[in-house]
């Protein structure tokens, strides 16, 4: 019998996307997990919050896959700031779906582990930016174009 796990991820709009998303899925499938997502594997009727909780409770963990989504061709952090916060450089960086950060988020305050796969270019968003202090919070980042778990992706 196999263990199941949430797998989140931004609706893929690159082949290599969507490419990745099968082979992550074969990968945890070889290894007896089965991989659940919310609108692909599970449907419900209930809000989004609330579909998406009962999912969890119903899972042993979560992978969330946190794809490029929206580029800022130019943008400026913390633009002109009155309280001498430093600004920053947005231009050519990507934004996920805010679920990306919804999601851990909720699973963490259920006591699940939590991995994050964050695809090259995607900013690291600001609830992870920060060095967890819980031992029970892994996260881990990894670039998704040159690597992915069971091997190069060609």
């Amino acid at each position: 019998m196999s263990s199941s796990i949430f797998l989140s991820y931004p609706r893929p709009f690159k082949k290599r996307q969507e490419e990745f998303i099968e082979r992550i899925i074969h990968y945890f499938e070889e290894r007896e997990l089965q991989p659940r997502t919310l609108g692909v594997t599970d449907y419900d009727m209930d809000a989004p919050l609330t579909a998406i909780r009962r999912l969890m409770l119903e899972s042993n963990g979560l992978v969330t896959i946190a794809f490029r989504r929206s580029l800022i061709k130019q943008g400026t952090g913390k633009p002109i700031s009155d309280i001498g916060e430093e600004e920053y450089d947005l231009s050519n960086k990507w934004l996920t779906s805010p679920y990306c950060q919804i999601e851990p988020a909720m699973a963490f305050q259920l006591g699940l582990p939590v991995l994050i796969l964050r695809e090259k270019g995607v900013i690291m968003c600001i609830i992870w930016m920060r060095k967890m202090q819980h031992r029970e919070a892994k996260v881990i980042c990894l670039r998704l174009c040159w690597l992915i778990i069971a091997g190069a992706l060609t």
